[in-house]
């Protein structure tokens, strides 16, 4: 009895260690290189930006422009047209009320036409170019001054033009139409080199560095609480990790090509007009963050650096850990299925469409929170600091409240529909390539 319970026991401690040392060997195979996160998020950023750069430009446009800026000119025309202040513009015809004559631009201080220019008759052609004509009689006569009651009015109907004329829209549909109509399809990709040329960069520094400090804080917190090696890190460590991920892109990548980026953005230049493109200031990024520097210096390359650190932070953050957290929920559930059907649950992996859903839901969580971060931050890139003029964007909490109170609470969340639309597929894509690469570089054993 007791060789057959020693061969027993033989048997029975045997094969313990077995089970741990392939387990540690499977766990240590499955461990990703750096070059493995730098060619996966390499890949994953160039696919995710060639395919979401048009909404990108969208949020930036809306994010620039300012509610007043449709007012302030239509009240302008108005006054132009109604002969009040001193900078009434009015059009004199040359050859008289024939139309499609060629017209001079006068300034007179009454209604009448000015001296020593004949009887020809003045008309406005502001409120022509931003409201239906229905102040113009047909034959070129004088503009009727519309009440001053009805200014608000109008300066409201600009908005809803019928002549054909792209007015400044509120929604990303409408402001990508106008760019479009006014400066060329290819305007949506305006700043793509930027972007190309950090996207590697940025996508390798979050992924390793997503890694690394995940190994190395999940250690710490291993040996405090006495958890075994090889066990997944608690969601803390995971939040804590992509914080510090988010970080460290923002410092080292992220602030310098959005500068850039930004700035070429912004700039209005039709890409259909020869003309137009031999006189832009900013052609490409390397050119663009040249201009910078020598005009700026180069601590322009880092304006917004703060909103752009706690942005990417929390972005990260959030990011990380809810994708993380659904990954590990998904694969459990998947791996119960499997082994209720008496199947091998170790390889058991996401399907492409599980990784693009659960990078897009992962993706649009921190934009709802940050967005005041990323208004401010593309103010302060977009401004040009001038020697011995003040900036008007001086710091996060000063430029949130210069927003609020001059453009309203709800300023701080311009561009948020773009934003979205710009995030949520930009996570899925990148998350589902990513997945995708590295699984095939597991495959073929490409760097063991």
């Amino acid at each position: 009895m007791s060789s057959t319970s020693g061969k027993e026991g033989g048997q029975v401690s045997e094969p313990k260690p077995a089970p741990v040392a392939a387990t540690s060997a499977k766990d240590a195979k499955k461990k990703k290189k750096p070059i493995q996160h730098l060619i996966g998020g390499g890949i994953a950023g160039f696919v995710e930006s060639s395919v979401c750069h048009p909404l990108d430009t969208i949020k930036t446009r809306m994010q620039l422009r300012r509610q007043t800026t449709l007012q302030s000119r239509a009240l302008g025309s108005m006054r132009d047209a109604t002969g009040k202040g001193e900078g009434r513009a009015l059009h004199r015809t040359k050859d008289g009320a024939a139309k499609g004559a060629s017209t001079v631009r006068v300034k007179p201080d009454g209604s009448k036409a000015p001296a020593g220019t004949g009887s020809a008759p003045l008309h406005d052609v502001g409120w022509k170019q931003r409201l239906p004509s229905s102040s113009t009689s047909a034959k070129g006569g004088p503009v009727i001054p519309p009440s001053s009651s009805k200014v608000a009015a109008m300066s409201t109907a600009a908005s809803s033009n019928a002549t054909g004329t792209v007015v400044a829209p509120l929604g990303p549909f409408g402001t990508a139409r106008r760019i479009v109509e006014r400066e060329g399809p290819l305007a949506l990709y305006k700043g793509l080199t930027a972007v190309y040329t950090g996207i590697i960069p940025k996508m390798a520094i979050r992924f390793v560095s997503f890694e690394y400090y995940r190994d190395t804080i999940g250690g710490w917190y291993g040996q405090y609480a006495g958890t075994p090696a090889g066990a997944a890190p608690p969601p803390g460590v995971t939040f804590l990790a992509g914080l510090l991920s988010g970080l460290t892109e923002a410092v080292m990548v992220v602030t310098p090509a959005e500068v850039c980026k930004i700035r070429m953005q912004s700039q209005y230049h039709s890409l259909m007009d020869p003309h137009q493109r031999a006189h832009m200031k900013y052609r490409n990024v390397v050119q663009t963050a040249a201009v910078v520097v020598k005009e700026e210096g180069i601590g322009a390359l880092y304006k917004g650096v703060v909103p752009t650190m706690l942005r990417q932070g929390c972005n990260q953050a959030v990011n990380f850990t809810v994708y993380n957290w659904f990954k590990k929920t998904v694969l459990a559930w998947k791996k119960k299925k499997v082994e209720e059907r008496g199947g091998n649950a170790r390889d058991v992996q996401l399907e492409h469409w599980q990784s693009l859903t659960l990078g897009g839901l992962s993706g649009g969580m921190g934009p709802l929170v940050n967005n005041p971060l990323d208004v401010v931050k593309t103010r302060m890139q977009k401004q040009v600091i001038h020697p011995g003029k003040e900036p008007k964007y001086k710091s996060l909490l000063q430029s949130c409240v210069v927003i609020a109170k001059e453009e309203g609470t709800a300023a701080l969340w311009k561009g948020i529909t773009p934003r979205l639309m710009r995030i949520m597929p930009g996570q899925a894509i990148t998350f589902m390539t990513y997945e995708a690469v590295t699984t095939q570089m597991d495959k073929f054993a490409i760097f063991d």
